[in-house]
């Protein structure tokens, strides 16, 4: 969003719990702007390094420019302790299960949406696993306005690596997206591969959908990641954020 240099800014960030999916209690990181708003919303989904630091941060940083945005903690079912710890159990299990994510992002967009200071408009953002989840969620039933997905792995995926907890591809669902979706890769990623983001778009493209896809040479899995130097290429993060924030004063504002 622009700015004047004369506005009023501020935010309250705080830990809140929320029933997610068959009503278990899902503690959440949320931040808004102070003021009577109305202003747009945002859930993000936390990457499998777990409910970390960097999502805290990035939740922040979603706040100051003037939206409403939420962190569940997609793995509090799992004990509570260190984000690297408490992810390696959920790993250890599979991963969480599709059902339960869809579930949990279903409340947490009809959460946002209760709240007096949102204007109605949610979007849906997530890197890796979490860009995973929010594709999926948009396609299974979470009514959202707009998606971003950065670098998200496995929504392509073989027959080979589909499991009892994540049973199809997200990409199967592609026809039922509801929204415009924004992507944002880097060329030297694994997973996603080059030909992943091509094969997505592809149904993207054969179903009508709304997309724009960027992608950054010399940027890895994870480029947005400032806590972590091997993987942070600051100009093509800086990049990446401004298109984001276009694409979000498109779809929510």
């Amino acid at each position: 969003m622009t700015y004047q240099t004369d506005a009023y800014q501020g935010l309250t960030a705080e830990t809140v719990s929320v029933a997610g999916h068959n009503g278990d209690p899902v503690h959440a990181y949320y931040a808004r702007p102070t003021g009577p708003g109305p202003f747009p919303a945002v859930v993000l989904f936390h990457h499998l390094p777990g409910w970390d630091d960097w999502y805290r941060h990035a939740t922040r940083v979603f706040a100051h420019h003037g939206f409403a945005a939420v962190s569940p903690d997609l793995y509090c079912r799992n004990g509570h302790g260190e984000p690297d710890d408490v992810a390696a159990r959920v790993k250890a299990k599979g991963g969480v299960p599709d059902d339960q994510v869809v579930g949990d992002a279903i409340k947490f967009v009809e959460f946002l949406r209760a709240q007096q200071a949102t204007s109605g408009k949610v979007a849906l953002f997530g890197t890796c696993s979490g860009a995973r989840h929010a594709f999926l969620s948009a396609c299974r039933g979470a009514a959202v306005d707009a998606v971003v997905d950065c670098w998200g792995g496995r929504i392509v995926a073989e027959d080979d690596e589909l499991t009892p907890n994540q049973p199809v591809a997200p990409m199967d669902y592609a026809a039922d997206l509801p929204c415009p979706i924004l992507g944002v890769f880097g060329n030297d990623d694994h997973n996603p591969t080059r030909d992943h983001v091509d094969t997505l778009e592809a149904a993207l493209r054969q179903h009508g959908k709304s997309y724009e896809f960027h992608r950054y040479e010399g940027a890895g899995h994870g480029f947005f990641y400032h806590d972590r130097p091997s993987a942070y290429r600051p100009e093509a993060a800086l990049d990446g954020w401004a298109k984001i924030w276009d694409f979000l004063e498109r779809t929510l504002v």
